[in-house]
């Protein structure tokens, strides 16, 4: 294993879904590609958006896909098969319910937990299911008839202040995530609450 190559942020493109819940994924690459000075391109047979960064003496690729969420699989597919990057070389940054703003985590391996990006992903992968996930929290309406609304609006100012320090601290992160150090990464990442008041 030659460690992380391939960086995914998930989201929904176009204006009307910009700054929403289940863009969180886009907001983590934004963060990547403002720290390094670079912008992404649409490449069109990779059906996202791309930029190339080293970071950590790694040479990363990023992919923001221009799909909608539950068509995500073709664009991390498409690249995944023509940068010859395997599933364990791939990180998915991603929204997540079951955490609240502020908080994050990193995971290995897994299902898709309901997640509808990684509902398509998983299949488009081969039925591969061993790639790392950027977990960022962005809490739970109440109850399951309120979530489809809820991912597809905006959050607070109080909240979306949480999301973007969390992604901060998880970008922080990541270079020890990318030499090997999942532990560490971990470590560093889910000691930090960044949830705010109110």
């Amino acid at each position: 294993m030659t460690g992380i190559r391939l960086i995914v942020g998930l989201g929904n493109p176009g204006q009307a879904y910009e700054g929403t819940r289940h863009n969180a994924g886009a907001f983590f690459i934004a963060e990547l590609t403002r720290r390094a000075g670079v912008t992404l391109s649409t490449e069109a047979k990779f059906f996202g958006q791309m930029a190339r960064i080293t970071l950590a003496d790694r040479d990363l690729r990023l992919l923001v896909p221009s799909t909608f969420m539950n068509e995500s699989g073709k664009s991390v597919a498409a690249a995944a098969n023509f940068f010859r990057i395997p599933p364990d070389e791939i990180l998915i940054a991603h929204d997540e319910l079951d955490i609240p703003p502020g908080q994050a985590r990193f995971k290995h391996g897994g299902g898709h937990g309901g997640h509808n990006g990684l509902r398509d992903i998983i299949p488009a992968l081969g039925g591969k299911q061993d790639f790392h996930r950027l977990r960022i929290g962005i809490g739970h309406p109440g109850h399951a008839s309120k979530v489809s609304g809820y991912v597809l609006a905006r959050p607070s100012v109080g909240d979306r202040q949480a999301i973007d320090q969390i992604i901060d601290e998880a970008v922080d992160a990541l270079p020890l995530l990318l030499n090997g150090d999942a532990v560490k990464a971990m470590t560093r990442l889910h000691s930090v609450d960044t949830t705010q008041p109110g």
